[in-house]
């Protein structure tokens, strides 16, 4: 069976009617429908999720019916009974994505985006207010709905910054630290980017230009970039949270190795390079940004119309994955807690951006640096970092499994692991050495996976880098050898969600983690002259919805979205 065909009937089987639908697994593969686990869904996608106006054209937002629970037992049957039996362990917070950007910045390459989606987005001079909205949500949620647990943490799994910048790493700890936001860089007094460009290649809010995404239905609205640059105040999170590395918090663009000088220099420069002369050149760049990047300012200045000439500003500088932990252990940046948010005090200095952290008690994080020094956009682990991963469940593990499949019993106290990065297990194939450490190997995803295996306590794999919600059981030679990956939506495309993860002990011998998706707290239906922080936060989602790159598939299916997922424990 194909896997697309493999998720359809995984996906039909989840919405039957409650029961079990054996699919004849050795242990007992089922699936089960909608389920009526006990909830308090206010604020989550349990209660309502926004849904299209209309089947056509550009279209608003309005509240739709919420997205049921599902119970998946793909890795052990579930046992009746168990909402009365169970008791909360750990509930956290994952977000992922958010892509804080500077929409001015002349080191980004917006006119490849009829090949490459993600290089201009027509809501990312909205990211700050997305963010602090959805920053609002976390904390007017406040606990597990299923569990009524309070937030034992939050952990953001990569791609904080969209393109490695001073002026967006501030702005993403502010959101989340609390204080006010400018999200503008440059002329304090004008906006100096594409989309007051004239070129029809993008959205000119405020222009009559018949530009492509005005034929696609999107408004002109004057006076957008004077609300943009409003100063916008966030109320921090309330609980504390932890960062994780990724692509774009490490290379340029997400993708182009940093310290080649000449990108280096275009940061901070004063030209910014916004049309191709043709669509074949603009062709010809993407390929270039993806396999030859030292080639691209020659590139550039061969077949992109005249530079525009905008403001210089130091705040553009990239970051160094030093740089990138120093901020957070700057206490300035400390928020909630903890200092570092998760970085080791001395993390600016030795470069390690791997740690792990105490959920709850009994619960430990390990959070992986997954991102490749080299740049591209796949990632890996460094044979130090894959060590130090076994080591550390080794620790927490009484029994476990040796690489030749033995196992063997140490008298340690049993904890259990919830493991995160912001690469997905099937996007760590970039296996190119670091340019800081050569002779390390590199390890793949599948690796990790094997590694993972050897360790019953280990319960989940939470990551994101896709921008789409994704779950997918991981089995192992046994029972107790299984856990799920749960991989997460981003909160710059649609649908832009977070998810919250309660673990219970169901005292049946199983685990459950239960996940719940949420949207910001921004409203809805928008009016395109409100100029509100609320109602650019919920044209943000508008505008992403209408994306004409838009892939529905980010959504994902029910089976993806909000779910109990079983894991046999063996205790």
């Amino acid at each position: 069976m194909s896997d697309m065909n493999r998720r359809r009937f995984l996906t039909f089987a989840a919405l039957g009617a409650v029961g079990a639908v054996s699919l004849g697994r050795p242990w007992g593969l089922q699936y089960a429908g909608a389920t009526a686990l006990p909830t308090s869904g206010a604020g989550t996608t349990l209660d309502g999720v926004a849904t299209p106006i209309g089947s056509s054209g550009y279209r608003k937002l309005g509240a739709g019916p919420g997205w049921a629970a599902v119970v998946r037992g793909e890795l052990t049957e579930p046992k009746p009974g168990r909402e009365d039996r169970r008791t909360a362990l750990a509930s956290f917070v994952q977000l992922t994505d958010v892509h804080i950007l500077d929409a001015q910045s002349p080191m980004r390459f917006e006119y490849v985006h009829q090949f490459t989606g993600s290089a201009f987005r027509p809501q990312e001079t909205l990211t700050t207010h997305g963010l602090i909205s959805l920053v609002r949500q976390v904390n007017s949620i406040g606990r597990g709905p299923h569990t009524a647990r309070p937030f034992d943490a939050v952990v953001t799994t990569g791609d904080n910054t969209d393109n490695k910048e001073f002026a967006e790493l501030d702005w993403f700890l502010t959101c989340l630290n609390g204080g006010t936001v400018i999200a503008n860089t440059g002329a304090p007094d004008r906006y100096e980017g594409v989309q007051n460009s004239g070129a029809t290649l993008y959205w000119n809010p405020e222009s009559p230009l018949s530009d492509m995404y005005k034929k696609a239905g999107f408004p002109e609205i004057p006076g957008f970039f004077d609300a943009a640059f409003t100063p916008v105040s966030s109320p921090g999170l309330k609980t504390p949270w932890y960062c994780v590395f990724g692509n774009h918090d490490d290379a340029v663009s997400g993708t182009i190795p940093s310290g080649i000088p000449p990108l280096e220099s275009m940061y901070t420069g004063s030209w910014k390079y916004e049309v191709p002369d043709t669509p074949e050149q603009a062709r010809q760049i993407d390929i270039a940004t993806k396999f030859d990047p030292s080639a691209i300012p020659a590139i550039l200045s061969a077949v992109v119309t005249p530079a525009r000439q905008v403001t210089p500003d130091l705040a553009r500088a990239p970051f160094t994955p030093r740089q990138f932990i120093a901020a957070h252990l700057d206490p300035a940046h400390t928020g909630p807690g903890p200092i570092g948010h998760g970085f080791a005090a001395d993390a600016d200095r030795t470069g390690i951006g791997y740690y792990s952290f105490e959920i709850a008690p009994g619960v430990v994080g390990i959070s992986m640096d997954s991102t490749n020094r080299a740049g591209l956009v796949e990632g890996s682990l460094g044979a130090a970092q894959f060590q130090w991963i076994e080591n550390t469940l080794r620790a927490g593990s009484s029994t476990y499994f040796d690489a030749a499949g033995s196992r063997v019993h140490e008298p340690r106290t049993d904890t259990y692991f919830v493991l995160f990065s912001h690469h997905t297990s099937d996007t760590m194939g970039n296996l190119l050495p670091d340019p800081e450490n050569i002779l390390e190997p590199r390890l793949s995803g599948p690796q990790l996976l094997d590694l993972l295996h050897r360790f019953p306590n280990v319960l989940a794999w939470v990551n994101g880098h896709t921008h789409e919600n994704k779950i997918t059981p991981q089995p192992g030679r046994t029972p107790e050898q299984g856990f799920w990956e749960i991989n997460t939506a981003s909160h710059v495309d649609f649908p832009q969600l977070g998810r919250i993860i309660e673990i219970t002990d169901n005292h049946d011998g199983t685990v459950s983690l239960i996940g719940t998706l949420f949207e910001a707290d921004s409203p809805y239906r928008v009016d395109h002259g409100d100029t509100s922080a609320a109602g650019l936060a919920s044209l943000y989602r508008e505008l992403s919805f209408n994306d004409i790159h838009r892939d529905p598939q980010y959504t994902g299916t029910p089976i993806d979205q909000n779910v109990e997922l079983l894991v046999p424990t063996g205790r």
